[in-house]
């Protein structure tokens, strides 16, 4: 009896050594530390609130009909959504920006440049186009808006999620952009066939 209490003391004894190796070799290597912020294993372009700073804007050319690629977005059918081909722009700060042009069944036109910050789920407008004269008209206050399911953001939601930030992974290439929009949908989009696009 007192051999097996023994052999229990030791094994306890040797246990608790363990832990408190290990907790001392997590500390040391700050797995489990207060300081320890799973944010920070992500190697993608710099996008934590601390270190990311947004690049410098630069408008792309006015939208050609030529090259705009349409995009089917299921649940608003009084407007055909296309992108310019020539103005996607992956970034080096993590947003995907493009022009979009929504033409309603009457013909009229509205042109935007926006950008997508693919990792927090967020969209800006940065410039709104003027028909008339084929220019930009830029907005100085717009802010980073999270995309939602909404009627009005139908067609950003479809973009973001489907083409250009496929698991919120923003795409890499303007031709990876281009290849979604031809395909229908990026191959590595989750829900590209989903009754809410």
């Amino acid at each position: 009896m007192k051999r097996r209490g023994a052999l229990i003391g030791a094994l306890i004894a040797a246990l608790t050594a363990a832990a408190l190796n290990g907790g001392a070799w997590a500390q040391a290597n700050n797995q489990f530390s207060p300081d320890f912020k799973p944010e920070n294993l992500y190697r993608g372009p710099a996008d934590s609130a601390g270190d990311w700073q947004e690049s410098d804007l630069k408008l792309p050319a006015y939208p050609k009909p030529e090259n705009l690629i349409e995009y089917e977005v299921i649940s608003v059918r009084s407007f055909r959504f296309f992108v310019d081909a020539d103005s996607i722009a992956p970034g080096r700060d993590g947003i995907v920006r493009y022009t979009l042009v929504a033409r309603s069944g009457s013909g009229t036109e509205n042109v935007s440049f926006n950008g997508f910050r693919c990792r927090n789920g967020e969209q800006k407008v940065y410039a709104t186009g003027r028909t008339s004269d084929k220019s930009w008209s830029t907005l100085r206050d717009s802010q980073w808006k999270v995309v939602e399911a909404k009627s009005i953001m139908r067609q950003n939601l479809a973009l973001m999620r489907d083409f250009f930030c496929p698991g919120s992974v923003p795409i890499e290439t303007r031709a990876e952009g281009i290849d979604a929009l031809k395909r229908g949908a990026h191959p590595n989009a989750i829900s590209n066939h989903s009754a809410n696009r």
